[in-house]
């Protein structure tokens, strides 16, 4: 089993790394916030809550999720928001996969079928979808046919994404290209 290194933090990566739903959370997590603070929040979610079972954060009373994720440290920046965001994940995995995360991954029939899945989630849009699709294939070894494709740059080797975080410097180089990505799109503005 890969042991992500995405939050920088050896018991919030443990999760990732082994909870499906909890990379899948982080990776909603992951907009305007930090990136390894992002995906540190599902770890935030366990301690507070007591689990990452999808059926039970769908199923938990709105506003006392909503506190729990917006206590100090808070999940994300925008901590209240971002607890529903991740109550309407969580009912769309119990919906249409049954609670399984995996499902969307192991029942995509190609790299175009997983990002479209992907992107059909609460919170994700198409590059989101493809970041994770690349997330997938780049660090555990989910790779439909077509998802070089199907993710385009993403699936490139280099630090464009999370997708190339395996370790602090790794992160710091995904950073400095999103900077410097930043700076090209104002300056051709």
């Amino acid at each position: 089993m890969v042991t992500l290194q995405i939050a920088q933090d050896p018991a919030a990566d443990e999760l990732l790394s082994n909870d499906p739903f909890a990379l899948l959370a982080g990776m909603l997590l992951d907009q305007q916030f930090p990136m390894e603070r992002a995906f540190a929040g599902p770890a935030k979610v366990l301690d507070r809550f007591g689990t990452l079972d999808p059926e039970k954060i769908a199923t938990a009373d709105p506003d006392a999720f909503a506190d729990l994720c917006a206590t100090p440290p808070a999940i994300h920046r925008y901590g209240r928001s971002m607890a529903k965001r991740l109550q309407d994940l969580a009912n769309v995995i119990v919906a249409e996969y049954d609670g399984d995360t995996t499902r969307i991954w192991t029942e995509a029939t190609s790299g175009a079928d997983l990002v479209k899945r992907i992107n059909a989630l609460p919170g994700f849009g198409e590059q989101k979808a493809k970041i994770f699709t690349a997330l997938l294939a780049k660090q555990l070894d989910v790779k439909p046919k077509g998802w070089t494709t199907a993710v385009g740059d993403y699936g490139k080797k280099g630090f464009r994404s999370v997708a190339d975080v395996v370790d602090e410097e790794s992160l710091n180089k995904v950073r400095a290209f999103k900077k410097e990505q930043k700076a090209k799109a104002k300056s051709e503005a």
